[in-house]
């Protein structure tokens, strides 16, 4: 038999704040394999608790902020285009600012980049030829970490490229490692005669900025979990496929959001019973492959997942405004 403790009394605080009955939270318990009598005494004890009632006035003092966020997740909806990123090719600047970037709004963008030499150059054999004995950094020990993202600073390993190269070639889909924007801090360096190979976009990106972009390099089976950002971002798809699930910023009363950017909803396998208002949330997908630029706008959440080995290029440093964190106050875990 299952026992109560701290996680599952927050879990049902969370949830009966959010509008749960008392009769689908003991239906959850049941499933989960607790005892009949203690489910009902723990979600009784926890409706009777001052501390909740007082987090209900609250609540219910947010939801008109709520409501406003839900109107412009049903007006997104009713685009015809509201269940699908739209594709466009060779957005001019004004038209992708105007259309996308100001109105919070992804977009695959086609033909950005096709004049890179990464796109026809990069290859695992010029990986290694042409920066295979320099020191990078990757993140090892992600599959025995269910947190890994939160604690992918105790995750970092130094390693020659040749050998990480080396490596995701052979290896079966996995997300036990992975090469992300966590490690560009080293790996820019490292990796320089790389980042010649992929110039700025001048038509959306700013070239006298010192941001240059991020470097993702993994084998099938990667995971980013679902999160969002600070930032508006590019995704630079420039080898293999990435599979891409998106909620849109204003749904985020739905997402969980228990630390900082992050949730505890699963974006490969979303569990509808433990985290039922997500349901009202509106999830896309899209596939994007090389040649694909994806914008991502800020604070809209996002699930990644690598269906074969690739390569991504990431970047924030738009010509227009990108920074918006002045008034972000990060969430705490209590």
């Amino acid at each position: 038999m299952t026992r109560t403790n701290d996680d599952m009394r927050r879990w049902i605080a969370e949830n009966l704040l959010l509008g749960a009955t008392a009769q689908s939270l003991h239906a959850a318990m049941l499933n989960e394999g607790f005892d009949a009598d203690e489910a009902a005494l723990e979600i009784n004890t926890a409706l009777a608790s001052p501390y909740l009632q007082g987090g209900t006035r609250l609540r219910n003092r947010l939801r008109k902020r709520d409501w406003t966020l839900s109107v412009y997740g049903q007006l997104s909806r009713m685009r015809a285009s509201g269940a699908a990123v739209e594709r466009r090719e060779r957005l001019t600047r004004d038209e992708f600012f105007e259309q996308y970037y100001f109105q919070n709004r992804p977009v695959i963008i086609t033909d950005a980049f096709d004049s890179w030499p990464a796109r026809t150059q990069w290859s695992f054999d010029y990986f290694r030829e042409r920066c295979g004995d320099c020191e990078v950094e990757v993140q090892f020990g992600r599959e025995s970490d269910p947190n890994y993202e939160i604690n992918q600073p105790n995750l970092k390993r130094k390693m020659p490229f040749r050998e990480y190269v080396d490596l995701v070639e052979r290896s079966q889909p996995t997300n036990d490692f992975y090469m992300t924007a966590n490690n560009t801090s080293i790996n820019r360096a490292s990796l320089a005669a790389l980042w010649e190979d992929a110039p700025t976009i001048r038509e959306y990106l700013d070239p006298a900025s010192p941001d240059t972009g991020f470097f993702w390099f993994g084998p099938g089976g990667t995971k980013t979990p679902f999160h969002h950002d600070l930032t508006n971002n590019f995704m630079a798809q420039v080898i293999g496929r990435k599979r891409v699930r998106l909620i849109p910023m204003s749904d985020t009363p739905h997402m969980y959001n228990h630390l900082h950017c992050y949730t505890q909803v699963d974006g490969n396998a979303i569990d509808a019973t433990r985290f039922p208002a997500v349901q009202q949330a509106n999830l896309i997908e899209c596939t994007i492959g090389p040649g694909d630029l994806l914008f991502l706008p800020i604070g809209w959440w996002h699930y990644v997942e690598g269906l074969e080995p690739s390569v991504t290029m990431t970047y924030t440093n738009f010509v227009v405004r990108n920074d918006f964190c002045n008034t972000y106050d990060t969430y705490n875990e209590l």
